[in-house]
């Protein structure tokens, strides 16, 4: 772009998702949503160029209903972000972690703090994102109730860091997509790329089997597949996929072109440029 992007996210500013806007994008305008689907439907919308999603991370696992919303957002993937999450424990200037009774913060979160929550003894209260539970610690004026946040939600809500890096994991990484109204594919061997796309099958034997088999015989790597139930019934089933390599290199356009003659509703999500920490995990991103 000529100009420094406007990129919606979820959550209140201070949120993870507006650290990782800002680091892939140090000069844009982060616009804050209410929820997911509304981040989306700025874009989808024109009142935001990009989206920063969270799809995934290495201890909580995939983001509830993501992999619902991006097939239905009518918007592509253009980029990833790996980025190394450090949760600190925020409350009132004053305050002691003696006397916190209870951590409010978004449910990935308080997954990503599980054990150290219950080492503390401290009760866990789930609230819609991390920034806006630091808010609400600021605004309740309550020394006894603490949020799980990042050090800039921390300072934007002038609160008080009483214990740093509490999360279970040192590898604790999310992974955000980026989502474009348009699509914009690089270029063919132009360096690694990521593409990925959801399908169905039919409830019958061997037809998950026989959908993948291309890309067995094609040599082309399936990173990732998961399956999602679709419209509460058990029978029939939507898969997403993110596979090594570009459409237009032979392998995966034969891989491709077999998986939909076993399969329906095919939907390619994006082509977009592999994050350096695919092949190097000390290149994610860090949240100081």
């Amino acid at each position: 772009m000529s100009r420094a992007p406007t990129i919606s996210f979820q959550g209140w500013p201070g949120a993870n998702s507006d650290m990782a806007a800002r680091q892939v994008y140090p000069n844009a305008q982060t616009v804050p949503c209410p929820s997911f689907e509304e981040a989306l439907a700025a874009v989808h919308d024109g009142r935001a160029d990009l989206a920063m999603i969270p799809i995934e991370n290495s201890i909580a696992g995939r983001v509830a209903d993501m992999h619902h919303l991006l097939p239905e957002s009518g918007l592509h993937i253009v980029g990833e972000h790996f980025m190394r999450i450090n949760h600190q424990l925020v409350a009132l200037p004053g305050a002691s972690l003696d006397g916190i009774r209870e951590v409010h913060s978004h449910v990935q979160a308080l997954g990503q703090c599980r054990q150290w929550l219950r080492v503390h003894g401290l009760k866990p209260v789930v609230h819609a994102d991390t920034a806006g539970a630091a808010r609400m610690v600021s605004e309740l004026g309550d020394p006894g109730i603490a949020a799980i946040s990042s050090r800039l939600a921390a300072e934007i809500y002038k609160l008080e860091i009483l214990a740093t890096d509490i999360e279970d994991a040192e590898h604790n990484t999310t992974r955000f997509v980026v989502l474009s109204r348009d699509p914009v594919r690089p270029k063919p061997d132009n360096g690694p790329v990521m593409t990925s796309f959801v399908f169905e099958v039919r409830s019958v034997p061997a037809a998950l089997y026989k959908a993948l088999g291309g890309f067995a015989t094609n040599g082309v790597n399936i990173v990732k597949l998961e399956s999602y139930m679709l419209g509460g019934r058990f029978n029939q089933t939507q898969f997403y996929a993110d596979v090594d390599g570009h459409p237009d290199d032979s392998g995966l356009r034969f891989a491709l072109e077999e998986l939909q003659f076993f399969t329906r509703n095919f939907r390619l999500l994006g082509v977009y440029p592999a994050h350096p920490f695919r092949r190097d995990p000390s290149q994610a991103a860090v949240d100081a």
